[in-house]
């Protein structure tokens, strides 16, 4: 199994948006500098979004795109079913005619069993999540600016010739 850009790039501006739209809708133009993804490529990805109610569209001025419920409601598997990237470790596509003859292979039950796994783990890991990994610990950073600098010794000089 593969995940493809598209899936990629779905998730990783879903987790943008639910990182800086907490106040104001997010632009796409925003994510499209910050994550570096072609601004017409999420044109295509937040519209698939939208339609699987994962996001909704604000209008006119300070407009942009917004979460459409809460990041902890959303999951990785939400977003990448939204834009059609198929989580399929099998040959067949799970139709079951994995062989030339239009029969079921032998590790058929194998890699469907995968997909189930990897779907569920999917499933299990929400937006929210994501956005907690990526935000910097505020305590972590608080300690690092109570603690004095070490102190610098000076460098020795050069002596001229």
């Amino acid at each position: 199994m593969r995940l493809t850009t598209k899936g990629r790039f779905a998730v990783t501006a879903m987790i943008d948006v639910a990182m800086h739209g907490t106040k104001t809708p997010v632009t796409l133009a925003g994510v499209s500098q910050r994550q570096k993804i072609s601004l017409s490529y999420l044109e295509q990805l937040f519209g698939k979004l939208r339609r699987h109610g994962l996001v909704e569209s604000v209008r006119g001025p300070g407009g942009g795109y917004r979460l459409a419920r809460g990041p902890e409601a959303i999951s990785v598997a939400d977003v990448i079913v939204a834009v059609d990237e198929p989580i399929d470790a099998t040959k067949c596509g799970g139709r079951e005619n994995c062989k030339d003859d239009g029969k079921r292979c032998m590790t058929h039950e194998l890699w469907a069993s995968l997909n189930a796994h990897i779907f569920g783990y999917l499933r299990s890991v929400s937006l929210a999540e994501l956005v907690a990994q990526n935000k910097p610990d505020v305590t972590v950073l608080q300690d690092q600016r109570a603690q004095p600098a070490a102190p610098r010794t000076p460098e020795p000089a050069e002596e001229i010739a």
